[in-house]
């Protein structure tokens, strides 16, 4: 299919405004960046500072978080909390439930949260059918297998005590997968970090998540949203600053299969079976915990609840990219063609 012509830049109604960071300033001394495979993804920070020694020891604090927080909650790490998790808590019960970190309880809390307010279109028990998939090898559960584990996509399911730490699960195949919230909550803790040395330029991106602090230095932070059927293309230029910004989409990680239909990795939790309808939504928010679970939730609900959702909710906004190639935006945001 071919990409219609898309629009270049947007503009926001609700703030003037000066997933890849674009354009650079002319090169000098005081712009310091790094750039690591962390969390399954590319993850880049760029900031201003007057002093070398400074600059350079708060990116090396940024990607130090970001390594600690995959060795916590990646699903891969057999030794990391959330696998625990995973083992553990199917066995354990109301009586004696699993006692969980203090950050694994608010990763798990927010999540439930956003299962709660989409109607259960952002769902991290996805994971107990999403495991099965193989994007690299082509390989997918069968129809049987895939049926036979609806029942453990639930994140009501999940039995979390806030105030002790505990949880167990309700059902012995449930499974956790943090993907869609943990890149955004690992985002949000580096820019906790860079704000706290008095950092006043910046953005962390890990992958498809970024968050912004300040300006671009007197200019807005440009950020682009990749052509989905040419992702090494931007389709779409946002102006920000100080703003969170995520996209999810369907050329991240898939395969097609034998009849042709690519099988991705955002999937419909009532299904069990890649999300139809929208190939990229963009979300735009203050943090990237909550615009990295929003973006997934769009995409999962479609063009009109999509939307629907975040113009409910005040400091959001939404770009959305449709299988026809149309471009689609929330109430705040003026299309560029209007």
């Amino acid at each position: 299919m071919m990409m219609p012509r898309l629009p270049v830049v947007i503009a926001l109604r609700f703030m003037m405004l000066g997933l890849l960071v674009l354009g650079s300033s002319p090169s000098t001394a005081e712009w310091y960046s790094d750039q690591q495979a962390i969390m399954g993804t590319e993850v880049v920070a760029r900031l201003w500072h007057d002093d070398p020694e400074q600059g350079r020891a708060a990116l090396a604090a940024v990607m130090n978080e970001l390594h600690r927080i995959d060795r916590h909650f990646s699903p891969y790490k057999p030794d990391s909390e959330l696998s625990r998790l995973n083992r553990e808590a199917p066995e354990a019960t109301d009586e004696q439930p699993l006692t969980i970190s203090a950050e694994l309880t608010e990763l798990l809390s927010r999540s439930k949260y956003y299962g709660e307010l989409t109607g259960g279109a952002f769902d991290v028990t996805f994971g107990s059918v999403g495991r099965l998939y193989d994007y690299r090898s082509g390989r997918q559960p069968d129809d049987a297998t895939r049926k036979a584990l609806l029942a453990a996509i639930d994140y009501r399911r999940i039995y979390l005590d806030r105030k002790e730490d505990t949880v167990w699960f309700g059902h012995s195949k449930l499974y956790v997968d943090l993907g869609g919230i943990a890149k955004g909550y690992g985002v949000d803790r580096a820019i906790e970090l860079l704000r706290a040395r008095g950092i006043e330029h910046a953005s962390v991106s890990a992958g498809g998540d970024t968050r912004l602090i300040g300006d671009h230095r007197g200019r807005p932070w440009r950020v682009g949203i990749k052509n989905p059927r040419a992702p090494e293309d931007v389709a779409i230029v946002v102006p920000l600053n100080n703003e969170a910004i995520s996209t999810s989409g369907d050329y991240e990680r898939y395969f097609v299969d034998a009849q042709g239909e690519r099988i991705h990795h955002i999937l419909n939790p009532r299904t069990g079976t890649s999300a139809r309808g929208i190939i990229s939504a963009t979300v735009l928010g203050p943090r990237a915990m909550d615009t990295d679970a929003l973006s997934t939730s769009v995409f999962v609900l479609g063009l009109e609840a999509g939307l629907a959702l975040i113009n409910r909710q005040p400091e959001f906004e939404a770009i959305v990219i449709t299988d026809d190639g149309r471009v689609h935006y929330s109430d705040g945001l003026i299309d560029p063609e209007e």
